[in-house]
């Protein structure tokens, strides 16, 4: 009997484990990617010849990846050097207001009474309870399910588990679910914005994604040499298992024999069978026949008002003065309502918007003596397809970022030469049909998570992988999605 092959259409993360779980289990595998490396969205820029990370920067749930790792017979940790960081993220409103989230929960708490009072303190307790309910009731039952759904929710749940999903209030939004737990309103807005890490407004997405604070007291580790490394790393250890991977190689189409998927065609038109495909790419290039006429039937096209936040982002190497910066910064505008209605509603770069800096030479009190590397991102709306911001616009919104820095005693002396700018419009070049959007459609209201296209399509043998798929965004849930594409290729070829 033939080795039965499959096709991976992309090198991100998803992509990469889908390629190392099947390799792992005796296919042959290839992986065609139209970037001249891999990591998709794991992506890095060269800004005044060096390089710095421009896509995710947030490291957690390792185990993810340890598991990844076991499953072709290797270590984590003689691939990647990871280091925990002490200081989750440095957050500030003015000058006079900072407040560090640490590694060490008791240490948090005391930060928390110290910046709000004792009385927030404990409702800081009684919060981080409630995230870890939260998670250890979705992770199973949720989280690792090939196809989510409320039923099966329930259904997985069981009696026991009823009762954390009538605790988590999943119709509630979390904005409502932290105004029952902090009268501050600077807390409401740090946590808060934990539904920007999957692309979504916290006056519209679930309650249930204050499980993210608790991944994160779990673990945040930073990664020596960049985040880029996971990618590198990654595909290292697809083709020790056999994987072929091809870089500028893109996909041009899918095609369906029989109603099934078959193969896809290179841009060059170049045909490569396959026994199956895996689709690594944004759902959105199918559904929009970017993949080919046939494979649109694949799955439901997303509306673009469904889209999730793109981005405007600045890399840059230069001074700093003042303030202390750690790996991971957060500074607040003044209006968090007001911020996501320019971007959700208004669909315009917010007037006065949080701004998220990566310091990549920072952590674990290392202090650069020179120029530092910095990526610096302000959410936007997707609407890199439509009406791309002008050049004046861009301008504007650069003034208003630094002004807001400066406003929190932050002074970044940059060069234009030092830096690159990258807007929902170049987004939207590399990742098309998504208009810039980075994590695939938003999640608003308790029904997205079940909407969230899932790792099996309409089309048999064709899969789903990625942060824009089942069971969300983020470094640890793109992988997972591999898991999730690779399990359910599997049981379908065995059931042939």
């Amino acid at each position: 009997m033939s080795t039965q092959s499959v096709v991976v259409i992309g090198a991100g993360i998803g992509g990469l484990a889908a390629a190392i779980r099947l390799a792992a289990r005796g296919l042959q595998v290839r992986v065609f990617e139209r970037a001249a490396g891999p990591g998709g969205k794991m992506r890095q820029l060269q800004v005044d010849g060096q390089a710095i990370d421009a896509g995710p920067t947030v490291f957690t749930m390792r185990w993810v990846f340890d598991e990844l790792f076991a499953t072709a017979g290797a270590r984590l940790d003689d691939h990647l050097r990871l280091q925990p960081a002490e200081i989750i993220a440095r957050h500030a409103w003015s000058a006079d207001e900072r407040l560090d989230l640490y590694a060490d929960h008791e240490r948090s708490v005391a930060a928390i009474g110290d910046f709000a009072g004792a009385a927030e303190a404990e409702h800081y307790r009684a919060f981080c309870k409630r995230a870890r309910a939260a998670y250890e009731t979705l992770e199973q039952s949720f989280i690792h399910a090939s196809r989510p759904s409320l039923i099966g929710l329930m259904s997985r749940c069981g009696v026991s588990g009823m009762a954390g999903l009538r605790g988590m209030r999943p119709y509630d939004t979390l904005w409502q679910a932290l105004g029952e737990h902090f009268a501050d309103p600077r807390l409401r807005q740090l946590f808060g914005r934990y539904s920007t890490y999957c692309g979504s407004s916290p006056f519209a997405a679930p309650a249930t994604l204050m499980l993210i604070a608790h991944v994160e007291q779990q673990g945040v580790w930073l990664v020596r040499d960049g985040m880029h490394r996971v990618a590198r790393a990654l595909a290292a250890l697809a083709e020790g298992l056999g994987v072929e991977l091809h870089y500028g190689r893109g996909v041009s189409e899918i095609e369906v024999t029989r109603g099934r998927a078959s193969g896809v065609v290179l841009e060059d038109g170049e045909r490569v069978s396959a026994d199956a495909v895996v689709c690594n790419a944004d759902p959105a290039a199918l559904s929009s026949g970017r993949l080919g006429a046939e494979a649109i039937a694949a799955l439901p096209r997303l509306p673009a008002s469904r889209r999730s936040l793109s981005a405007i982002t600045w890399g840059l190497v230069a001074h700093t003065e003042g303030f202390a910066l750690e790996r991971h910064n957060v500074f607040f505008g003044r209006d968090y309502q007001a911020e996501f209605d320019d971007i959700f509603r208004h669909r315009r770069v917010p007037r006065e918007g949080t701004v998220y800096i990566c310091a990549q030479d920072r952590g674990e009190g290392n202090i650069p003596s020179g120029p530092e590397r910095l990526l610096l991102l302000l959410n936007a709306p997707a609407r890199g397809d439509m009406q791309p911001f002008d050049a004046s616009e861009i301008e504007q919104c650069e003034r208003r970022v630094f002004s807001l820095l400066e406003r929190c005693g932050l002074r970044v002396a940059r060069h234009p030469e030092r830096c690159q700018v990258v807007t929902p419009r170049d987004f939207e070049g590399l990742f098309p049909a998504t208009g810039g959007a980075l994590y695939g459609p938003a999640i608003h209201g308790w029904r997205a998570s079940f909407n969230r296209p899932a790792s099996r399509t309409r089309i048999p043998r064709l899969y789903l992988a990625g942060g824009s798929t089942h069971p969300g965004a983020g470094v640890p849930m793109a992988a997972i999605s591999g898991e999730l594409a690779a399990t359910s290729l599997l049981a379908d070829l065995a059931s042939t």
